[in-house]
């Protein structure tokens, strides 16, 4: 059951639009039942509270190992499919099941359950928030099922977005961007023809980092990297956010979900995380989307749109929270930060180099979050990894097992360098 299809790495020729609808006045099916991929993590939890709230029945739900978590969902919700991580979660998840007195729906595991949530029959929009590589294999299986993708993995893209992209042309699946910062540039885009667009500029916090030097980052704790200032997250995104990479894979997710170049999309540094995401129109024009920082309302956007719900008398917005705070706006200090430029090299040595810079940082971030290495690390790591897989820029059309190998490959390399640093300082 696991994906096995061949994934292009490279566009091929004219192909067409985008998946991503660019007017309002779209024809799309209306979201009914949902699969989400990632149900006891940040995003899919909240997209079960918008699920509740919006009455959408829930199909299928897909999880770890947080067994606990999906047992509560599955008595709220009442999926037909569930699936785990492996076949100890599947037994403790039939006995915690079996302790609180609710039936049992079927169990998948594993890859194998992972992509059967994702092309659930049942299920016309899928919540893709599944954290890491292991997220891509269920994208590529929703989109060549022609599913709706309310999409929150942001490595499905990075690594594999010409192919996310081309099978969803090719079945008529449709992708919707949960990212705060994604979801802000497609409402933006709605208001304009595509040939209108000049530009777009991602918005970013800064993390808790920001105006540091690389000399301070040195000694900082995994504690001090988590303690996001404006988002709640979960460790991976919000590390990532902390050395920026997060606003490196949003560029190289801006290049795919818009047929952009990475030259075309700029980030600047916006702390009080109000101001989402802007468009430059080619008259001279900045549209841009603003709101507080709640992931449940680009969550909600992509799965109501076109329609958007009422929900004005119950979360009012306050532009200016506490007294005399005011919004400001800064470049990106990219000597201190390179994620973005990574990105950027990354998307023009094409093949697997993505995959290369998104392996490296996931195995680098792990490392830093059980004190292994230090924060600074997390970059040299991944640009040692990058000038290491060089050769990986070659690759076009991989099965997608090759590409797991090529994944697990560069992690374990990356275990490789922490092993040596360590000796090093024996």
């Amino acid at each position: 059951m696991a994906f096995n299809r061949l994934v292009p790495l490279k566009a091929r020729g004219t192909e067409g639009g985008q998946p991503v609808p660019r007017r309002l006045d779209s024809v799309i099916r209306k979201t009914r039942r949902l699969s989400v991929l990632g149900s006891t993590g940040s995003i899919g939890t909240q997209s079960l509270e918008v699920a509740r709230d919006e009455g959408f029945e829930v199909a299928a739900l897909a999880a770890g190992k947080n067994v606990a978590s999906l047992a509560g969902q599955i008595r709220v919700f009442h999926p037909r499919f569930v699936s785990v991580q492996d076949a100890e979660s599947k037994r403790a998840l039939i006995e915690a099941l079996s302790a609180i007195g609710e039936p049992c729906p079927e169990i998948g595991v594993g890859r194998d359950g992972l992509v059967r949530a994702a092309q659930w029959i049942d299920a016309d929009t899928v919540v893709a928030a599944v954290t890491g590589f292991a997220g891509l294999e269920p994208v590529l299986a929703a989109a060549s099922a022609g599913k709706k993708i309310a999409l929150a993995n942001k490595e499905a893209l990075v690594v594999g977005g010409h192919a996310v992209t081309r099978f969803a042309r090719e079945s008529g699946a449709l992708i919707l961007p949960v990212d705060s910062e994604h979801s802000a540039i497609w409402q933006c885009l709605l208001a304009a023809f595509p040939h209108d667009l000049d530009h777009i500029i991602l918005t970013c916090s800064g993390g808790p980092f920001f105006g540091k030097t690389r000399e301070e980052l040195a000694g900082v704790t995994a504690s001090q990297a988590l303690a996001h200032p404006t988002w709640s997250m979960g460790s991976k995104i919000t590390i990532d956010s902390a050395t920026l990479m997060n606003k490196a894979f949003e560029v190289l997710e801006a290049c795919h979900l818009y047929g952009l170049n990475p030259e075309d999309v700029r980030v600047i540094i916006h702390p009080q995380s109000r101001v989402h995401s802007l468009v430059a129109l080619k008259d001279g024009a900045y549209l841009a989307q603003l709101g507080p920082p709640d992931m449940r309302i680009p969550i909600r956007f992509a799965l109501t749109f076109p329609r958007r719900a009422d929900r004005t008398a119950r979360d009012p917005f306050d532009l200016f929270p506490g007294e005399g705070s005011s919004w400001s706006f800064a470049a990106v200090d990219e000597e201190t930060f390179p994620s973005i430029a990574m990105a950027r090299r990354v998307w023009r040595a094409g093949g697997l180099m993505p995959l290369v810079m998104n392996a490296a940082n996931e195995a680098a971030v792990r490392l830093f979050l059980d004190g292994i290495i230090p924060f600074t690390k997390i970059f040299d790591f991944v640009e040692r990894a990058l000038a290491d897989f060089r050769y990986m820029s070659d690759a076009e059309e991989p099965a997608f097992d090759d590409m797991i190998n090529g994944h697990n490959r560069v992690m374990e390399k990356v275990g490789e360098y922490a092993g040596a640093l360590r000796h090093s300082e024996d």
